[in-house]
């Protein structure tokens, strides 16, 4: 090739790979393209690259994907943002095609171009693109424009700045409901940059238009814009006429809108005010928390203790709490499974008389539900509760329940239980524990599941820590050391695990004594994964105890493991032995 061919290349391999069949080869073509234009250089980029691409017609969602995004951190390579609205014919183009993923990434990417933009460009060539897509043929070019009026508005000068929400204000009223959805979706972020006097009458005339929908699905949208218009407007202006919307929006004949209120509900309070909350909205959500449709008692029930916060105790345990108790044995196992998630921080709120008398019977009867999940949620969640009554209160109502889930039947219930337990015995105390806990902690030890053996043996370590060496020493290492000898191997493993974990806690003496010798004593076990398992507790010991045990000890324990049979054994001794060095 010729020197002055040279600076034509990349374009024509450009346009040759992007012709071709095969898909991989032109996506990778368009994932190179910062590339390309480094090699064309900023002005050939202009005046070569870009317009090649805005006539590229593939129309492989996939590499029309790639190009949109792209484009959108393209200004670098056409001269900064001087040159950034050459940008702006490809991605237009890329507007209106039929796949969604495609149109959103050049939404996004025109967001990005046109919040750089000089201002005389904006109004020049970016607000120009918005009206072409706004008044296009198909409804996809419609919808996206949506998302570009936020970018657009600010730099219109005045006349303009009517026209653009005239232009909004039909796409809410467009005979296709995609355009309506993208109008709702869309109007928190254009009403964020409109004048307060147009907010008041251009913005939410549009947005009444888009509560009394036909179709549910531009409804659903509409509540999220509640929580954003609410925030924009004045607390007198946003109970006059946002309030209304919620509350007829929580009566509304579709599900997915009840469903949508429930879950935005604590927003919608913020922007309400808690004075128009207990008024208005308390009414509101009690009949969210007994609609007859389960997801969006679900949503509701999620949302309990957000809620309560913005009442007084009075008003949550007059109205939230009777909801409260019909939700805790529900029908539906998500609705008590989404209430027992939030219920426990309830406690704080209503106080220690309300949770003893009211939450306590609740918390029980949920802690018994059938459907594990529930039971986790609970759990979860019990210092909440420890707080507010104490841990007395607690251990007598609790503990019998919480005993009877340490053998639960579903092992991530056991799992729960045994993570929580550290807790509950810094809280108990010494005594309480060895009474009712310390016999179930060694039990798991021997859990036919490998992960409740493993978190039982690090919640051996944790207790250990908590309680001291000295208790440890009376009350978990003779019975962890006796089932060194247990018939099943795997058991044995956990055991060799659990003195490993226990050996830094309990300290240089007690390791050489109590420890050691039942470690050495374990490498003569006809099972080579017990032998090789000694090896690696022998190097993770050597740091604790002194230089003659590793030398009269240790390592001649290691060397008679080095010529084992079996080739793991000699890995891991060898291994040790160097550590022994």
């Amino acid at each position: 090739m010729s020197a002055i061919d040279e600076p034509l290349y990349p374009i024509a391999v450009l346009i040759d790979e992007l012709k071709n069949e095969d898909i991989q080869l032109r996506l990778n073509s368009i994932r190179r393209l910062s590339t390309i234009a480094r090699a064309l250089g900023e002005e050939r980029t202009r005046k070569e690259l870009i317009p090649f691409l805005s006539e590229n017609n593939d129309d492989d969602d996939e590499v029309l994907l790639a190009m949109a995004e792209e484009l959108g951190m393209f200004i670098p390579y056409v001269g900064g943002v001087e040159h950034a609205r050459v940008l702006l014919p490809p991605l237009e183009g890329l507007c209106s095609v039929e796949e969604t993923c495609v149109r959103e990434k050049a939404v996004e990417s025109l967001c990005r171009i046109g919040s750089q933009m000089k201002e005389s460009d904006l109004v020049e060539s970016f607000i120009p693109l918005v009206k072409r897509l706004a008044a296009g043929e198909w409804f996809t070019a419609r919808v996206s424009s949506c998302g570009l009026f936020h970018i657009a508005y600010p730099s219109a000068p005045e006349p303009v700045k009517n026209e653009l929400r005239t232009i909004y204000s039909q796409l809410c009223q467009d005979d296709m409901p995609m355009v309506r959805r993208a109008a709702a979706t869309n109007l928190g972020k254009f009403a964020a940059t409109i004048e307060q006097p147009y907010l008041k009458t251009d913005i939410m005339s549009m947005f009444e238009t888009l509560t009394q929908d036909d179709q549910d699905s531009v409804r659903l949208l509409a509540v999220e814009d509640c929580a954003a218009l609410g925030k924009l407007l004045e607390p007198k202006d946003c109970v006059a006429q946002i309030l209304p919307v919620i509350v007829s929006f929580a009566q509304d004949k579709s599900w997915r809108v009840r469903y949508m209120v429930a879950n935005q509900l604590y927003e919608l309070c913020e922007a309400v005010g808690p004075e128009a909350t207990r008024t208005d909205l308390v009414p509101a959500y009690v009949r969210l928390l007994r609609d007859n449709e389960a997801e969006v008692r679900i949503a509701a029930a999620g949302k309990v203790t957000k809620f309560c916060r913005i009442l007084s105790p009075e008003l949550a345990i007059q109205h939230i709490l009777p909801c409260v108790k019909e939700l805790s044995s529900d029908s539906s196992q998500h609705v008590r499974s989404a209430l027992a998630s939030v219920i426990m921080g309830m406690a704080p709120i209503l106080g220690k008389d309300a949770t003893i008398e009211q939450l306590l019977p609740i918390f029980l009867s949920l802690l018994k539900d059938e459907f594990p999940d529930v039971r986790l949620n609970i759990i979860s969640k019990l210092d909440q509760v420890n707080q507010v009554i104490g841990i007395d209160l607690l251990s007598q109502s609790l503990l019998p329940a919480i005993v009877e889930l340490a053998e639960d039947r579903h092992w991530r219930v056991r799992l729960a239980i045994i993570e929580y337990i550290p807790l509950l015995a810094s809280q108990l105390g010494v005594g309480f524990f060895d009474d009712k806990l310390g016999a179930l902690c060694m039990q798991w030890l021997k859990d036919k599941v490998y992960s409740i053996r493993d978190a039982a043996a690090n919640n051996v370590k944790r207790l250990a820590e908590e309680f001291g060496p000295t208790w440890a020493m009376e009350h978990i290492i003779p019975q962890v050391l006796d089932m060194i000898n247990d018939p099943h191997y795997l058991y044995r493993m956990t055991i060799l695990h659990a003195i490993s974990l226990l050996a830094p806690v309990m300290g240089s003496e007690i390791t050489c004594s109590k420890l050691l010798p039942v470690i050495v004593a374990a490498s003569k076990d006809r099972v080579p994964n017990i032998k090789f398992n000694v090896a690696k507790v022998l190097q993770s010991v050597i740091p604790i105890v002194g230089q003659s045990v590793v030398e009269n000890t240790i390592r001649p324990c290691l060397v008679e493991l080095s010529e084992d049979p079996d080739v793991d054994v000699r890995f891991f001794a060898n291994q040790a032995l160097q550590a022994t060095k």
